[in-house]
């Protein structure tokens, strides 16, 4: 087995050294293929005659007592991540898909000498290998096989990082799958993902809602204020968009009368990236007929707090720095109006003249170039109240400039019956109470395609085909949209780029 050829045991292993392990390797692959009887054999042999996994062994017979024997035989798969030779015994640490270890024991009086001989010529720390043998217990109370039959798997050719010391957020980015072999947490990750996701879908299927699939490929992009990402077909001879929201397909459907639906996939945003932001993410739409801002918030209170239970067992969770948080109990509901009221220690309303709004913002040393009330209002809140919001709450009723697709407050002028919920002081998802008045809709698409001539990049155009759908009549509507990649980032305390499994770099 090859040794690390850096003076520094902990240190990355340069490219030469790097190039010098492969080449070494290389040989070992030569090796192997040549030696092989059929030519599904050899250093990728398309199977190994697996009977048990790592973790199956190790919940069966993981409370043995030292030098225990069981006469059970067993053949299991894993990758070698820790190698000891001595010689007429070798010792192996074999690593499943989950990060369960069992140890594997290669003696001479098992194996023989051209088999022992074998081991330790062709296996290398990440290799993937098999092992048939009996389950024991070693003297040190270790669980392990003593191996009687073992065979190549897969031939690593690039060696493991070390294992004791932690990768750099770059490498574990740019090389997920070294983070996932080397760190728990990372694991953990992917695991909490897949448990919140199927949550989420068990909810909506308890509540009746139905999954469908909208085109992430659209000649009209909408649904959101977003900058998009455009390419070329050349079957249509024409410009697409990647979808920045399904939202505007989505509601096609409730018009056709599919009452309860929801989406989870992928959404595209040419915009920038930080911690909270990806050009690339998961999102969650879903909208309820019949329903209003009010009971889809307590539909989006619920979603979470069914996914935390499904990773924690509670609706306390556990982040990766050791932090509780609790997402329990019911939420916070405070006005953003009223709220930043509060916070500036001036009454500021929906009629506010856009000249007081630019006076507040020069007086907090605010950089804000934009034409309209409502962004304005939007960023003072941002700047005055957001910072302490830690419990997750609702913050409701937004200016009706800036969200073009909300229904107008029922009692309240200048206001949308819109909410987004804060957790952690981040943005985690935004509900509505949908705008279902054709004539109204048009109305606040003209006037967005007014800022989009006047140079916003972010501004909707004019949708003919929606605005056709909702002329067909669309039921009283709640709407939530919810950002799959922030819930865990709520879950888990981690930023965007860990709960992203592949997330884009440069």
């Amino acid at each position: 087995m090859e040794t690390r050829m850096s003076m520094n045991p902990d240190a990355e292993l340069t490219p030469a050294e790097m190039n010098e392990q492969k080449l070494v390797r290389l040989g070992k692959r030569d090796r192997l293929n040549a030696a092989a009887t059929s030519p599904a054999g050899g250093a990728y042999p398309v199977s190994v005659p697996v009977t048990d996994t790592i973790p199956a062994v190790r919940a069966r017979f993981g409370d043995l007592e030292a030098d225990a024997v069981t006469g059970v035989t067993v053949g299991l798969a894993g990758r070698v991540v820790h190698s000891r030779n001595t010689g007429k015994l070798c010792f192996a640490s074999l690593q499943s898909g989950d990060g369960t270890r069992i140890q594997a024991m290669v003696s001479l009086g098992e194996v023989g000498d051209e088999s022992l001989a074998a081991w330790k010529d062709l296996v290398d720390l990440g290799d993937h290998v098999f092992v048939s043998g009996q389950v024991i217990s070693s003297r040190r109370g270790e669980l392990s096989i003593m191996v009687s039959e073992w065979q190549i798997a897969a031939k690593a050719l690039l060696p493991l990082p070390n294992l004791h010391t932690e990768l750099s957020e770059e490498t574990r980015v740019r090389s997920r799958y070294l983070d996932l072999i080397n760190r728990e947490q990372a694991r953990s990750n992917v695991i909490a993902r897949s448990k919140a996701v199927a949550s989420l879908r068990k909810t909506f299927t308890d509540l009746e809602f139905l999954e469908i699939e909208t085109p992430m490929l659209q000649v009209m992009h909408g649904g959101a204020s977003a900058r998009p990402f455009a390419t070329h077909s050349n079957a249509f001879d024409t410009e697409l968009f990647l979808r920045i929201a399904p939202e505007l397909f989505l509601k096609r459907a409730v018009v056709g009368g599919i009452d309860r639906v929801y989406e989870i996939n992928r959404n595209f945003r040419n915009e920038g990236a930080d911690s909270t932001h990806s050009p690339e993410f998961a999102m969650l739409e879903a909208y309820e007929a019949y329903g209003d801002y009010n009971s889809i918030a307590d539909l989006t209170q619920k979603l979470i707090q069914d996914a935390a239970f499904a990773i924690a067992g509670s609706h306390v969770v556990t982040w990766a720095d050791g932090t509780e948080f609790d997402l329990g109990g019911d939420w916070a509901r405070i006005s953003m109006y009223d709220s930043l009221s509060a916070a500036a220690g001036i009454t500021i309303t929906p009629e506010t003249p856009i000249e007081e709004l630019k006076a507040l913002a020069a007086r907090e040393e605010l950089e804000i170039d934009h034409p309209i009330h409502g962004k304005y209002v939007e960023e003072l809140w941002e700047h005055f109240v957001k910072g302490d919001l830690t419990r997750p709450t609702f913050v409701m009723d937004f200016p009706i400039d800036t969200s073009p697709l909300v229904r107008g407050h029922r009692s309240i002028a200048g206001v949308v019956e819109k909410w987004d919920l804060y957790v952690r002081g981040f943005e985690l998802a935004t509900g509505y109470s949908e705008l279902v008045d054709p004539v109204i809709q048009r109305e606040r698409f003209v006037e967005q395609a007014r800022l989009a001539a006047d140079g916003d990049p972010e501004a909707m155009r004019l949708d003919e085909e929606f605005l056709r759908a909702l002329e067909h009549g669309m039921p009283p509507t709640g709407g939530m949209g919810m950002g799959i990649d922030r819930m865990l980032m709520a879950l888990t305390g981690l930023g965007i780029r860990e709960t992203i499994l592949f997330p884009l770099v440069k």
